[in-house]
């Protein structure tokens, strides 16, 4: 471990936020990168980046990752060892209404970290992939190892392709690169967008939840401490040549719980703390959507001593006990 500052993208973001609190709380110096866009409230992105702002060891940049030359002059002044790219347009759904706003972010930026990894000297670049590159696989657990063509959005699509781009790189120019594929993250401070917020939110206000597919669904759900543990594990863990990845310096690990939990359950769940009934809107399946995730992390175990130690049940508690104290409510 060094000094010198790692770069978060997407700190204001949540994932993003809490690696870069545990990196900090870790005593390492991090420059947070965000473009504090208006794909959800960016209040809430302010709030949590006040949070950070408290920090001694903690600088912000307020940039855009599609914008090549700001992005090059970051790098070139910074020069940093480690980088962590959790910065993306995120969302399934979103996709469908907004695909440009994809090609911006997840490729377009996704490309200009690489290029700016390349040029000064990142010693290891880790960044985030999602479980929706498994799209139309039916084998469960999903594992590292399962073909991923089938993409069912582009969201998942722009995922994929970052791995094949962060895996060329790392193969032309022997790039440590490391990639996340995330399971359904939650927790506090989480997106207004994910599930477990939603569903919280018209419980509370006596809106009707929508359950897609009629409810019968199966989440991996990951619980974000969780996946700060496995980030703070990783960053210096830098990969070998690997034979599987063309002798390239290039891992893959799942993100997950290993443990898939019904969506109904999760939902009876959420009363219980609420101490209300949810209004239940019964819907078909959503396009772009996939009825299980289940994550196979027997070799992030085995890298990393990982385990998943956040039950369901005490998430959903501190989840909702952070929600209320948020809004007031």
């Amino acid at each position: 471990m060094t000094d010198q500052a790692i770069l978060v993208t997407g700190a204001a973001g949540f994932i993003g936020f809490h690696v870069a609190r545990q990196l900090l709380g870790e005593g390492r110096t991090v420059v947070g990168l965000d473009n504090l866009n208006t794909y959800y409230d960016p209040a809430l992105k302010r709030a949590r980046l006040a949070l950070l702002r408290n920090e001694r060891r903690f600088s912000f940049v307020e940039a855009d990752l599609a914008d090549r030359g700001t992005i090059a002059a970051l790098f070139a002044q910074h020069r940093f060892a480690e980088v962590v790219h959790f910065a993306a347009q995120a969302g399934v759904r979103y996709s469908i209404e907004q695909p440009h706003a994809y090609a911006d972010s997840n490729l377009r930026g996704f490309l200009n970290v690489l290029e700016g990894c390349r040029n000064n000297g990142c010693r290891h670049l880790v960044y985030a992939s999602s479980s929706s590159v498994y799209g139309a696989n039916t084998k469960l657990p999903f594992a590292v190892a399962d073909r991923t063509d089938h993409p069912v959005s582009l969201y998942a699509a722009t995922k994929k392709a970052n791995e094949l781009m962060a895996q060329s790189y790392s193969h032309l120019y022997q790039l440590p690169v490391t990639g996340l594929r995330f399971f359904t993250i939650y927790g506090p401070w989480g997106r207004p967008d994910m599930a477990m917020f939603l569903f919280v939110d018209a419980i509370l206000a006596g809106r009707p939840i929508r359950l897609f597919n009629h409810g019968r669904m199966r989440r991996d759900f990951t619980y974000v401490d969780d996946v700060t543990h496995v980030v703070s594990r990783l960053i210096d863990r830098v990969p070998a040549d690997d034979p599987a990845a063309a002798n390239a310096p290039s891992k893959i690990y799942n993100v997950g719980n290993h443990r898939p939990e019904e969506l109904m359950h999760v939902v009876g769940l959420l009363e219980r703390e609420l101490g209300r009934t949810a209004i239940k809107e019964l819907l078909p399946m959503q396009p772009g959507d996939v009825l299980e995730t289940f994550a196979d992390v027997e070799d992030l175990m085995r890298d990393t001593g990982f385990a998943p130690s956040t039950p369901i049940e005490h998430g959903v508690h501190k989840f909702v006990t952070w929600y209320r104290d948020y809004f007031k409510v």
